[in-house]
C-alpha cells in the first residue's frame, strides 16, 4: 500500500486492518455501483434539502468514495471528512481524489463507528449512505450524529432495498429464478447477522431528537446496453451472493450460477445482452433543530 496523499490527512488510533482478497472485492463493487449509479446518486444529493451550501462535509460509513465525490461536486465549496473502517477503502478513496485534483477537500478518518468516535468536528451535512445498517446499536449512532451535527444541520440516510437485481425473472434459460433463489438465501442471512437492514429510519430519526424533512424512494433501472460496467458490476455483486447463498443451492443451481461466473464460459454473464441493474434506494432527510 501506498502512502496516503499529504494532501490529505489521515486519523486513526485503530489498528489497520489487513489487505484482504474480500476487501478488494467489495471495493470493486463498490465502484461499479458508483459508475453505474452516478447519475441516481447525483439526483439524491441535488434532491437534500439544504438552502445554504455546506462548507463541512462528514461521510460516515464512505467506502470508497461514492457519496464522498458526489457531495463534493454537488457543493463546490465543500470539504469532506470521509470516515470509514477500512484501511484499504480510504487507500482508494484518497488515490481517486488525487485523480480528480480534489485532495486538498478530502480528509480521511479510519475509525471503527461502533466503538469510540474520533474527533469529527461540527459538520453542516452528515451523509451515511449504506452503512447504518451496519451498526451494531443503530440508535446509538443516530444520536451521536445528532450530537455531531451543528444546529439546523442536515443528516442524510441512504438505504438500499437490497443487492440489485440482473437477469430477467425467466433467466438463465437453463435454471429460471436462480437469481430470486440467490437472493432469498441472502434474505435469511441477512435476517440473521445485518437484523437493521430494511429499517424505517424515520422513527428512529426522530426518536433521536432529529425532525424528518422528508422521504424519498428513487427506483433504478439501469439497461446493461448503456454501459459495459453493468456486466461487471453483476459478475462481482454474483459472485458475493454465491458466498452467502451456496450452502442453500442444489447442485444444479450452483452448476449454472458457476459458469455464469466463469468469464471463459459461452454461458458468462459478461456474455449476456439482456442485462439490467434493477434496485430501490431510500433517503431520508433530517433536521437537526
Amino acid at each position: 500500500m501506498t502512502h496516503a496523499s499529504p494532501h490529505a490527512a489521515h486519523d486513526g488510533a485503530h489498528p489497520v486492518p489487513q489487505h484482504t482478497p474480500d476487501s478488494d472485492g467489495q471495493a470493486e463493487i463498490l465502484d461499479l455501483d458508483a459508475e453505474v449509479l452516478a447519475e441516481h446518486i447525483a439526483s439524491i444529493t441535488a434532491w437534500l434539502p439544504i438552502e445554504r451550501g455546506p462548507r463541512h462535509i462528514v461521510d460516515l460509513g464512505c467506502g470508497t468514495g461514492a457519496g464522498t465525490f458526489a457531495l463534493l461536486a454537488r457543493f463546490p465549496e465543500a470539504e469532506v471528512t470521509a470516515v470509514d473502517a477500512s484501511a484499504s477503502h480510504l487507500h482508494r478513496l484518497r488515490e481517486r481524489a488525487e485523480a480528480l485534483g480534489v485532495a486538498d477537500r478530502v480528509r480521511t478518518v479510519l475509525a471503527d463507528l461502533d466503538a469510540d468516535w474520533p474527533e469529527l468536528g461540527q459538520p453542516e451535512l452528515v451523509w451515511a449512505s449504506a452503512s447504518m445498517h451496519h451498526m451494531a446499536d443503530p440508535d446509538r449512532t443516530l444520536r451521536k450524529v445528532h450530537d455531531l451535527l451543528s444546529p439546523g444541520g442536515l443528516f442524510a440516510v441512504v438505504e438500499l432495498a437490497g443487492f440489485p437485481r440482473f437477469l430477467p425473472d425467466n433467466a438463465p434459460e437453463e435454471r429460471p429464478g436462480l437469481e430470486e433463489r440467490c437472493h432469498a438465501a441472502l434474505a435469511h442471512h441477512h435476517a440473521e447477522h445485518v437484523p437493521h437492514r430494511g429499517a424505517d429510519w424515520g422513527p428512529k430519526l426522530a426518536a433521536a431528537g432529529f425532525t424528518v424533512e422528508g422521504e424519498r424512494t428513487i427506483t433504478v433501472n439501469v439497461d446493461g446496453s448503456h454501459s459495459k460496467a453493468v456486466g461487471h458490476y453483476a459478475l462481482s455483486t454474483l459472485k458475493r451472493l454465491r458466498g452467502s447463498a451456496a450452502h442453500t443451492l442444489t447442485a444444479e443451481d450452483l452448476t449454472v450460477l458457476d459458469q455464469l461466473l466463469d468469464t471463459d464460459s459461452p454461458l458468462s454473464i459478461l456474455r449476456r445482452s439482456d442485462l439490467a441493474v434493477r434496485t430501490e434506494r431510500t433517503v431520508w432527510a433530517a433536521r437537526h433543530a
